[in-house]
């Protein structure tokens, strides 16, 4: 099964897609670099994108600072919370994410257990170091963020961005007043985020730095519709609902996203709808509806300031089912928080309903590296003569060429004209 991951990896270095970063001096694991085909591809996913949130969804784009100050990030609960459970080896004191460890070895996921489960879950299944085969010691927490101190010999704590959406919620103020106090309204923000892995060795699938784009979709909590439901409504979808997984049951739940408001399968009309998009989003890339599928997270895998989470997940031969974005209900605890810790008031005023309110948000967040990834391997042919990519004409990297065979006199610049 890893055959085709080493074959598609083996093209996307040679002809100039990806490689890993820092190569002269052995690389460093988590990195990669953008080669010259690579950068144009993930510039096309980019603009793809943005077609679907900024110029079709009409959402504001902003850009804003990777380097946030500490306070910022404890309003936002990522200082406490941005965790992961990490082991280390007793023998070489190798370090290791344990989900990961877990999942490789046992083939079980273990994600959302407390630690005590899951201290007794890797010594019940002798999870091992796989680097020496020693065993592991306590699981403890690990914070995942970049720190830095901001300005020299500043006491000032800072830390590398671990999403974009902070931005978006600390400019709340200006952004409603753009908006002219319209709901629901929507902001964008494309740009890195940072996560300190412990151990990554999936390859472009688990980065130390990668790209993100994200929006954040702001509403009255008292009418969560979209306005354009009705041309989203009858998009079939492919869940996995978090009840069906803590029971151990894998079957899919199989309805129109208006039949997953109606069934009180997702939360509300505006998780439905982003769910819908991003499926035609994926699908628009090249990658097969048939490998789309989402998963709802179980109440332990959910980020604190999450009341429901759907992962959109495209499946792959080599890493299993990835996830590629995640699709958050934050509720008002963004809003909320920064309104406590800032003392600022972060409501707006509803000319149509003549009452202040405090909005709710909808996050689509997306990665652009995960989904680059899988493009790449669903859209590589093996034939007996050559290896190659069948993207979709608006993504491939160059979509003409003209070429002069010979090297006379202005043919080089009828070429160019041309």
């Amino acid at each position: 099964m890893a055959k085709k991951h080493e074959e598609v990896m083996e093209l996307a270095k040679r002809r100039g897609f990806i490689w890993p970063s820092f190569e002269i001096y052995g690389g460093v694991a988590g990195f990669y670099d953008f080669g010259p085909l690579g950068a144009l591809l993930k510039n096309k996913i980019i603009q793809k994108w943005r077609e679907f949130y900024v110029v079709r969804e009409g959402f504001f784009e902003i850009d804003s600072p990777s380097v946030v100050p500490e306070e910022v990030l404890r309003a936002s609960g990522h200082v406490n919370h941005f965790v992961d459970a990490m082991v280390e080896c007793q023998k070489c004191r190798s370090a290791f994410r344990v989900v990961d460890l877990a999942l490789e070895q046992t083939g079980k996921g273990i994600e959302g257990m407390p630690k005590e489960e899951m201290d007794r879950f890797v010594k019940e299944h002798k999870v091992r170091c796989p680097d020496c085969g020693g065993e592991l010691g306590k699981i403890f927490d690990f914070n995942a963020m970049f720190r830095t101190a901001i300005g020299p010999g500043s006491q000032r704590v800072g830390y590398l961005r671990p999403e974009t959406a902070q931005g978006i919620f600390i400019d709340f103020k200006r952004l409603q007043r753009y908006a002219r106090g319209k709901l629901p309204f929507g902001v964008v923000q494309i740009g890195k985020g940072y996560r300190n892995e412990i151990s990554p060795r999936q390859g472009i699938i688990r980065l130390r730095e990668f790209t993100m784009a994200e929006a954040e979709v702001f509403f009255d909590p008292e009418d969560p519709r979209h306005p354009r439901f009705s041309e989203m409504a009858g998009e079939q979808l492919r869940l996995w609902r978090a009840g069906d997984q803590i029971k151990g049951k894998e079957q899919l739940t199989e309805v129109t996203a208006e039949q997953a408001v109606e069934r009180k399968v997702v939360c509300n009309e505006l998780m439905a709808y982003y769910l819908a998009l991003t499926k035609r989003f994926l699908i628009d890339l090249g990658i097969p509806s048939e490998v789309i599928r989402f998963r709802e997270q179980t109440p332990g895998q959910r980020a604190h300031y999450s009341s429901e989470t759907w992962d959109a997940e495209v499946s792959t031969e080599r890493f299993g089912w990835v996830e590629v974005a995640g699709l958050a209900y934050r509720t008002d605890y963004d809003l909320s928080r920064h309104a406590q810790f800032s003392k600022e008031d972060m409501t707006i005023f509803s000319a149509d309903k003549k009452r202040k309110v405090l909005c709710h948000v909808m996050e689509p967040s997306y990665g652009i590296d995960r989904p680059f990834y899988c493009l790449l391997e669903h859209s590589y042919v093996s034939e007996k003569e050559r290896k190659y990519l069948r993207l979709k004409k608006e993504l491939a990297p160059i979509e003409v060429g003209v070429f002069p065979l010979l090297n006379r006199v202005g043919m080089p610049e009828k070429a160019r004209e041309v």
